[in-house]
């Protein structure tokens, strides 16, 4: 089998991990590749000068030579400045990349899903909610698990939701039951709008529900991290 030739294609890395002596396994995002893994050798050499570029959150431009589901790396090269993250927004933005790599399969081009990931990146450093939030839902419209908010949703009334029949409104007394949400929350996750702290829980509660299924039973070890890191900063 002959070995495709990729080159200069923009991308970044969602994470490494040691590979034999001195190689990394790189597992990175590309605008037009999709996921692919990457083995990078001699980049845990001490003067590789890969070992600082493959970094999670650098735009990259990456060559590689492909043959089977693993690529050898043959070039890397920075082609924005990194997005800087701190605190909270770390921990999120890990969180971003244990998504893609647990839900999107090797090979399986999403050039839109590429968009809206260094999209939601840059939101990040500023409002790390609305960020994850449309992150979540507009993976889920790319993986084919898109909610199903109709235009007719009404403002005052609350739903629980379906994923076969979508938003099915409820009784004034079910806003207590599990699983309900408001109207209005329901029209602002559907218009993407953001500014409202009790949509965003909503929202919040809605695309946990969608995304545990897929996830399955493991926890992402971002959101155990983050959760921990708030749990001693409340103790401070």
């Amino acid at each position: 089998m002959a070995r495709a030739r990729i080159e200069l294609a923009l991308a970044h890395v969602l994470r490494t991990q040691p590979f034999r002596d001195t190689s990394l396994l790189v597992e990175a995002f590309s605008q037009d590749h999709g996921r692919v893994g990457l083995v990078a050798r001699g980049a845990r050499a001490p003067k590789s000068r890969l070992r600082a570029l493959l970094q999670p959150f650098q735009p990259l431009l990456l060559s590689w030579s492909e043959q089977g589901d693993l690529g050898s790396l043959t070039g890397a090269e920075a082609a924005a400045q990194p997005v800087t993250l701190s605190g909270e927004a770390v921990f999120c933005g890990w969180y971003l990349n244990e998504l893609l790599l647990t839900l999107v399969q090797r090979h399986d081009p999403h050039p839109q899903l590429y968009a809206d990931y260094t999209e939601a990146l840059a939101l990040l450093p500023q409002r790390i909610e609305p960020s994850l939030r449309r992150f979540e839902m507009r993976l889920l419209n790319e993986l084919g698990y898109g909610l199903d908010l109709p235009d007719d949703l009404d403002a005052a009334l609350h739903y629980r939701f379906d994923a076969e029949e979508g938003a099915i409104p409820v009784s004034a007394a079910a806003p207590q039951v599990l699983h309900v949400y408001s109207g209005a929350s329901l029209i602002a996750l559907r218009d993407e709008r953001f500014d409202d702290a009790a949509a965003l829980r909503d929202m919040r509660r809605l695309l946990n529900r969608q995304l545990k299924p897929l996830l399955g039973s493991r926890e992402l070890e971002s959101a155990r991290l983050l959760r921990a890191l708030r749990a001693r900063s409340s103790l401070q």
